[in-house]
């Protein structure tokens, strides 16, 4: 039946691992809603993220910084309910995981009550404490290194991180630390290509880039970058596959036009 994925075509941990071993690219974006959630699965996205992004893209923050537990719990729900074939992912937003195990058992379980399959913390070395309780209470966790935006204010802006030798090795270190704490995925943000390549080589788990080359196992986009939904401009790393911004605009004053004209509705549009 149309809109139903067998077991088998369901991706998971062990299918994204599967791909690493066998080099081949894992796709991933993020998603905010059901509609987007399905046309993401029809298209064979393998991750989807509900990425706490939504605080600038969907919810008008300047940073992704004042998103909340319950903001992503109630994205998660609704995304879950589109999402059949991908392996669905929550961001975890800032403060639910840094203070203490407790906290962010808590507030990761209820992400995978909402219908994820995992969640995704930020940090390196100083998280490996967190994801070793996350996973002894049986929560998946996704790593997050480089360019961290919940550490926005620490870097001064949204920079390129690990240019310099000391951030190289520590970015490179985080992500081993990460892995054996037991992190079954990492993504990389912002960083040098090469940096991306050495880390992509020097652990098992796959390595999902953003801004940080070629070599990653996946890459994943934003996806209001990719439908040129946001406003220029955009990062370096974005590619636009799209100019939604622009159809919906022409639609939307079409639309204006034909109403203020009384062109709309016409008969064909009205009930006899």
């Amino acid at each position: 039946m149309k809109g139903r994925t067998s077991p088998s075509d369901k991706v998971t941990i062990l299918t994204l691992q599967e791909m690493k071993r066998r080099r081949k690219k894992i796709v991933a974006l993020t998603s905010y809603d059901f509609n987007t959630t399905r046309l993401l699965n029809e298209a064979g996205v393998d991750i989807v993220l509900v990425g706490d992004s939504l605080g600038m893209v969907k919810l008008g923050y300047a940073s992704t910084l004042p998103v909340t537990v319950e903001d992503m719990v109630y994205h998660t729900k609704i995304v879950a309910r589109g999402n059949s074939r991908a392996f669905l992912v929550t961001d975890m937003p800032y403060l639910s995981y840094q203070a203490s195990a407790p906290d962010a058992i808590r507030n990761c379980g209820r992400m995978l009550k909402a219908g994820a399959e995992a969640v995704k913390i930020e940090g390196g070395r100083e998280m490996v404490a967190i994801v070793r309780a996350l996973r002894g209470a049986g929560i998946p966790v996704m790593g997050h290194i480089g360019m961290t935006p919940q550490s926005v204010h620490l870097f001064g802006g949204y920079k390129v991180q690990g240019r310099k030798r000391a951030q190289w090795a520590k970015i490179l270190a985080d992500a081993k630390a990460l892995e054996k704490a037991g992190a079954f995925a990492i993504v990389l943000e912002c960083i040098p290509a090469g940096l991306g390549r050495q880390i992509s080589r020097a652990v098992k788990i796959p390595t999902i880039g953003i801004g940080a080359g070629p070599a990653c196992d996946g890459q994943i986009l934003v996806v209001d970058d990719l439908l040129g939904l946001t406003t220029p401009p955009s990062p370096r790393f974005v590619k636009r596959y799209a100019d939604l911004r622009g159809v919906m605009r022409r639609a939307a004053r079409d639309y204006t036009l034909d109403v203020r004209s009384g062109k709309f509705p016409d008969l064909s549009h009205s009930y006899s």
